[in-house]
């Protein structure tokens, strides 16, 4: 059976489901904060808090916050959001945030690195009053997953549990070297965007997700396939260019290329948040940060030997949160079940 065509751009956009591709999600609260004084700041984080969980709730840690990856929206994590912060929002309250350089976040011309943008975050849950031992379950995909490497380096001791999704402890080749310069050239080529379209779809993405019947929920109508409802939302994200800039997104990039922590800090991290806090998830089949970055996360935080949760899954590839959302939802539950079952032994 013949794949399904996908839509072109101007078909996307035309589709009754287009407006609704980001979720109408409701947050508690919904602010931006000024960080990084005397950091080249002061720099506008644009936040938001979903779920209401109780006292209770909050005084036993169930706090949850998701740091999103290179050129993304708070948004993009829409699905966790709901799943957790809204059908289970007396149980979870979940921080989103856009980092520096994108969203509703400032766009300063300046050197971007992981390091900064997790003093950011850290500022971030200092504000939010967020400060208490082993209180906040950290998840991070892709850049976020470095950042939240960051984070974990510098307060170990608030963390509950880290999850490192898609994700690398710093960048290396594992192409060939004229592979390597060919995709960072076709980076700043000019083409058409269903072209366009066409290659971040299959980079972040399967194709055989990508040409199965679209499963989210919708609104209006359903898209044809997962990867049309997708690539709506990239045009959505791309449309906005007040939110999406190209400086921001090269800024963006610079921060994730030059991330970089040796096995001695990735160690650290493993003693001091503790091996059996964390997990490492990664796609074989991830075209955005290969596969073997995984191994080399895991066997440099202290291996599955010394305690860390491994998730390799075979033929996955960069965005496992939606391809594998009851799945993957399920890891983060019970990774979280775990750090506050220690918590209450400690």
């Amino acid at each position: 059976m013949a794949n399904p065509t996908p839509l072109t751009a101007a078909e996307l956009q035309a589709h009754p489901e287009f407006k609704h591709v980001t979720w109408d999600l409701k947050p508690e609260k919904k602010e931006s904060v000024a960080v990084a004084n005397g950091r080249g700041g002061p720099i506008n984080i644009a936040y938001e808090v979903h779920g209401h969980g109780d006292i209770h709730l909050v005084v036993s840690m169930r706090y949850r916050k998701w740091v999103m990856g290179l050129g993304a929206f708070k948004s993009a994590w829409q699905r966790q959001t709901k799943d957790f912060a809204h059908t289970q929002a007396s149980k979870y309250t979940s921080l989103i945030f856009d980092n520096r350089g994108m969203g509703e976040s400032d766009k300063p011309l300046a050197r971007y690195s992981t390091s900064d943008m997790a003093l950011d975050a850290i500022e971030l849950l200092d504000h939010l009053g967020w400060t208490g031992r082993r209180q906040c379950h950290i998840i991070g995909i892709s850049m976020g997953g470095m950042i939240s490497q960051e984070i974990a380096i510098r307060i170990p001791s608030r963390i509950a549990s880290l999850s490192l999704v898609s994700t690398a402890p710093r960048l290396v080749n594992t192409v060939g070297f004229v592979e390597n310069i060919r995709n960072r050239i076709n980076l700043f080529i000019p083409r058409h965007i269903d072209e366009q379209l066409t290659r971040v779809k299959y980079n972040l993405f399967t194709a055989d997700w990508c040409n199965a019947p679209d499963e989210h929920e919708y609104t209006v109508k359903s898209f044809p396939t997962n990867g049309d409802r997708m690539m709506a939302s990239e045009i959505t994200k791309r449309n906005n260019t007040a939110q999406f800039t190209r400086r921001g997104f090269l800024l963006q990039i610079i921060a994730a290329g030059w991330h970089h922590k040796s096995d001695a800090q990735l160690k650290q991290i493993g003693d001091e948040v503790g091996r059996e806090r964390i997990m490492v998830v990664h796609g074989t089949n991830d075209n955005m940060i290969t596969f073997p970055h995984g191994p080399m996360l895991l066997k440099g935080l202290g291996g599955e030997e010394g305690g860390v949760t491994k998730k390799f899954i075979d033929g996955q590839g960069h965005m496992l949160p939606a391809e594998m959302r009851k799945e993957f939802n399920g890891w983060i539950e019970d990774l979280v079940r775990r750090g506050e079952e220690l918590n209450s032994k400690s």
